[in-house]
């Protein structure tokens, strides 16, 4: 689950905001329980279990069900969640100009994948899923899903500072998730960046989420299907590559000849050799929790 700090993310937090309902979301980790057994083992009323049960339900921390039992149909609840990662407002550097550029997941120019995959727009499947011809189909332009097992995806981007100008600070932003055939929560999977066909590191990513419904996920998808990603912000300065302002790699800003070049490159790859090739998904307009595209900032003097 990722949250923010607004408003959306509320019932969460004041779900998390007691004592006894943290106790219920440890116990409901081992097992399935009803409200008469998390009674007993918190010592106290059915009622107040209940309370709290229904507003853990109202912040998707857990979900209930309806199952037989010994004295007819008894209601067992059970944990929903395993990671909730709070995200907050990027930061903004006052002191430099900027150039901005934001692509939709389906503009890039350069592709290998393998199945499964395929690309969506928010109305509909483009193309045959599982088939990496369909990935050049004209109609990948209004993507706003992409999502491969093993390959790349590459994009080009117009370098937009003249001669003037001195780059002192590359930002890319972007949802991520892994991919697994329909979800899978834990799923780690290496994702390796390239800017210019310099490595700029590799982060793992730990799923492909459906715990709940993406933010902007449209309603065709199925609940089933991955529903969002985690933003993630690269960094590319004077001194190093971070990822969500985490040490990521010792490639500076200057071994990316950002200055030569008219045009830019950033590939998304899983590696066939990495530990963990779990897959991508790149989430664009329109689907995950994020309502963008891949943005890079180029800050400049």
């Amino acid at each position: 689950m990722q949250l923010d700090i607004s408003k959306n993310s509320l019932p969460v937090y004041e779900a998390l905001n007691s004592e006894a309902r943290l106790e219920i979301l440890q116990l409901l980790s081992d097992k399935k329980m009803n409200i008469k057994e998390l009674a007993k083992k918190l010592g106290l009323s059915s009622a107040i279990i209940t309370r709290h049960i229904q507003k853990l339900e109202k912040a998707q921390l857990i979900k209930s069900e309806k199952v037989p039992g010994k004295s007819g149909m008894q209601k067992l609840s059970f944990l929903t969640v395993d990671t909730i990662e709070i995200h907050f407002p990027q930061k903004i550097y006052h002191s430099y100009k900027l150039h901005t550029n934001q692509l939709g997941v389906g503009h890039y120019t350069d592709y290998h994948v393998k199945p499964t995959c395929g690309i969506a727009s928010t109305e509909n499947f483009i193309g045959q899923v599982d088939d990496p011809k369909y990935f050049m189909d004209a109609g990948r332009m209004n993507a706003s899903l992409v999502w491969f097992s093993e390959g790349h995806v590459e994009y080009m981007i117009p370098n937009l500072l003249s001669a003037r100008d001195a780059p002192e600070l590359l930002e890319i932003s972007l949802e991520l998730a892994s991919e697994f055939p329909r979800s899978n929560n834990v799923w780690p999977s290496d994702i390796t960046f390239y800017v210019n066909d310099i490595n700029i590191g590799t982060w793992t990513c730990p799923g492909n989420f459906s715990d709940v419904r993406g933010r902007h996920t449209p309603l065709w998808w199925e609940d089933k299907n991955s529903q969002y990603g985690l933003l993630k912000h690269l960094r590319i300065s004077q001194y190093d590559t971070c990822i969500d302002g985490k040490f990521l790699s010792n490639v500076v800003l200057s071994d990316l000849g950002i200055k030569d070049r008219n045009l830019l490159k950033f590939k998304i790859s899983v590696e066939s050799d990495a530990k963990n090739v779990g897959g991508v998904t790149i989430f664009g307009k329109g689907f995950g929790n994020h309502d963008q595209g891949i943005i890079l900032n180029l800050y400049y003097l």
